[in-house]
């Protein structure tokens, strides 16, 4: 499956950004990765684990910018702070969609 966005990764600017799901275990797990976009990389495998009560969510995500030296610059001023603020909030989203899971005791 091919997907195509339109993100604003830096300052307003939109960006396309062309995605393929290249593996699928169903129910465990999904990778999506970059074909075309802001990134030099992306790979990023969504796992889905069956808990008492619900689903666990967890991602291993790998990815670098392009330009090098002045990408790692960018990266640790804005873009993992992006990632992380857009990580937060499905987090948030799905814990008011379904509940918060029970502790671990």
């Amino acid at each position: 499956m091919i997907i195509t966005y339109t993100v604003t990764p830096i300052l307003s600017i939109s960006v396309s950004w062309v995605t393929e799901i290249t593996h699928v275990e169903e129910p465990h797990l999904f990778v999506d990765e970059q074909r075309f976009g802001p990134y030099r990389f992306w790979h990023h495998k969504h796992f889905f684990r069956e808990i008492e009560n619900g689903i666990e969510v967890q991602d291993l995500i790998h990815y670098a910018l392009p330009l090098g030296p002045l990408g790692r610059v960018i990266n640790e001023l804005l873009v993992k702070h992006e990632l992380a603020k857009i990580f937060n909030y499905r987090h948030d989203v799905l814990i008011e969609m379904f509940g918060k899971p029970p502790a671990n005791d």
